[in-house]
Formats: structure tokens, C-alpha cells, sequence
């Protein structure tokens, strides 16, 4: 697996190569974000690693160009900005995860190994439901033979919410399947996850197929 490390302190970027490269991982370094750019872009990674606040260009800009560009990589933001709302504006522009520093490397490394083998399991499943259909080998997602540009959580969401197609998805299980967190009632960290989905999946096409059940959770409901 290859790794994308976007750090630009030195002795902070050595000590996490090397701790990710000792669990057999293959990273390459980028001390700015221009240039970590420039690598997501033209090479292919299996993970990306960015820290917030770098030198050139900042790891917000980063992360949003590479996800308008139609890139799916997991992406897992590292910062010490460490506010509700921070940590929302990281999962809308497209991050996978977020660790906010200072941070043991043994929480690093869980999340690491959980994005890296989040991708669905079903190799050879092909999933419709009315005119959208998801293709979990190929991890591409199609409505109306229109192609979806979702980031890998997103593609996670949606697969959830087939597989469970007409049974209500709690936000505490979206929360620990696609989050990888334990949902706290005041945070709307899944409703903001949905609020992206649906703009890609349900505002250009017609009928809408994701449901808010309230008080419950969001249901795709198969016909």
C-alpha cells in the first residue's frame, strides 16, 4: 500500500514515515502543498495523509482541488484545529477522517489500517435499485446511466444505505460503519456526510431516494 505523507515539519513527517513504513507501508513525503498536490495528481496512491496548515498551499485547498478534480483516495486530514466546526468544513470538502494533534501514533495507525480496507467486500456485486446502480467491484456508483463522482466515504454511505435498502439506518450506525466514531447526539458530523450524498445522488435526478426518517435515521426504500 502507498502512502502519501503532506507534512511540512520535518521531524514530524520523519517520525510518522517512519512508524508507517515499519507496519510495511510504502510513503512518500511532500513538505508543502504544492507539491503534495502535484504528487496525489500524478502518482496513485492508496492513502493520503495531509496536515492543515501548510506552507504554499493549505491542506483545505488541497483536499478540495483533488476531490473537484474527481479523485477518490482515502484522505485522512491531520491538525491541531480540533473545533466541531473545523472538523465539518474537513468531511465537506471531502476528508475521509480527521486527527487532531497532539495524537498517539497507535490511534494514527487504527485509523490508517481502517481506511486503507474500507473499500466493500462484495468484489463481484452489481446493486440497482430504481435507476441507480452500484458497482462495489469497480467501487463506481451510476443514476440514471449518469456516473457519481463520490469520494470513498460517500461511495461507503450509499453502499451501506442499499445493502439495507427499506431498513432504516440509525445516524449511530452510519456514525461507526462509515465515521469509524461513536455518535454523540450533539454533533451533526453524519448529517452533513448525508447533506453531500444527496447533492450528488437525489438534487439532479428524480424521484429522491434517500429519506430522512425523523428521529430514526435515512432509508432508501427499494421501489
Amino acid at each position: 500500500m502507498r502512502v502519501l505523507l503532506i507534512e511540512d515539519k520535518k521531524k514530524t513527517a520523519g517520525f510518522l514515515a517512519k512508524g508507517l513504513r515499519e507496519d510495511d507501508l510504502d510513503v512518500e513525503i511532500a513538505y508543502d502543498g504544492e507539491t503534495g498536490l502535484d504528487l496525489a495528481r500524478t502518482k496513485k496512491f492508496d492513502l493520503l495523509i495531509v496536515d492543515v496548515m501548510l506552507p504554499n498551499k493549505d491542506g483545505w485547498t488541497v483536499v478540495a482541488e483533488l476531490r473537484k478534480s474527481g479523485m477518490r483516495t482515502p484522505i485522512l486530514f491531520l491538525t491541531a484545529r480540533d473545533s466541531v466546526r473545523d472538523r465539518v468544513k474537513g468531511l465537506e470538502l471531502g476528508a475521509d477522517d480527521y486527527l487532531v494533534k497532539p495524537f498517539a501514533f497507535s490511534e494514527l495507525m487504527a485509523r490508517v489500517r481502517s481506511l486503507l480496507r474500507r473499500a466493500p467486500q462484495q468484489s463481484q456485486e452489481v446493486v440497482r435499485i430504481r435507476d441507480l446502480e452500484i458497482d462495489t467491484r469497480r467501487h463506481k456508483a451510476k443514476r440514471a446511466g449518469e456516473g457519481l463522482n463520490l469520494t470513498g466515504k460517500e461511495f461507503l454511505l450509499l453502499t451501506q444505505l442499499v445493502h439495507s435498502a427499506g431498513q432504516v439506518v440509525s445516524r449511530a450506525e452510519i456514525a461507526a460503519h462509515v465515521l469509524d466514531i461513536n455518535f454523540a447526539t450533539n454533533t451533526n458530523v453524519v448529517d452533513v456526510m448525508v447533506r453531500r450524498l444527496r447533492a450528488k445522488v437525489d438534487d439532479p435526478f428524480e424521484p429522491k431516494l434517500i429519506q430522512t426518517v425523523r428521529g430514526a435515521g435515512y432509508v432508501i426504500k427499494p421501489g
